[in-house]
């Protein structure tokens, strides 16, 4: 099947060759590029099959320009490939990483407006915060509770902001190994 561009004022009408050079162009270069996106994309062969999908749109637009007498036309389509896969790699590495809901997740979820879940949870804080000291307990309350930043935090307990910060990572750690002691 030929890919053709929808004519539009700007575009002329693809001729026959034109639309058969580009389909040998693709039978014969894009196995290996699938193989090469997918070593690049790290196994991911849909990913793989989105930037090749990509290079031949690419080599689409510059068809008049792809042959052999001006430059491998394998080396051109090798390069676009290795390029596109770099865009998306730094484009995933800009925003945040997609997680996979768990049915854990899912389940904690739809249990977030249960009153018996919040019943439970409530207690089992209460009965955590019973194995910090006060000084701790006073510290995550004001920074939970009260939503204060550490800064802030450390103004009103009248301490340094660093002991604010370590008071808060030693009472969550305390309460995280007595909740796997329960477990």
């Amino acid at each position: 099947m030929a890919i053709t561009e929808a004519p539009t004022a700007t575009t002329t009408t693809t001729t026959t060759s034109e639309a058969a050079a580009f389909d040998e162009l693709v039978a014969t270069h894009r196995p290996g590029l699938v193989r090469y996106a997918t070593s690049l994309m790290s196994g991911d062969v849909a990913a793989a099959e989105d930037v090749v999908q990509e290079t031949m749109l690419r080599a689409w637009r510059h068809l008049d320009r792809l042959t052999e007498q001006q430059g491998s036309v394998r080396g051109w389509l090798t390069r676009v490939t290795h390029n596109i896969a770099m865009d998306q790699h730094r484009a995933r590495r800009a925003r945040p990483t997609e997680i996979a809901w768990s049915e854990f997740d899912a389940e904690r979820a739809a249990s977030l407006d249960d009153p018996a879940r919040e019943v439970e949870d409530r207690v089992l804080v209460t009965e955590l915060l019973t194995h910090v000291s006060q000084a701790h307990r006073r510290t995550l309350a004001e920074v939970y509770l009260a939503d204060q930043t550490a800064a802030a935090a450390a103004v009103r307990l009248g301490v340094p902001v660093g002991t604010v910060k370590s008071r808060v990572f030693h009472a969550l750690r305390t309460m995280r190994s007595q909740t796997a002691l329960a477990a």
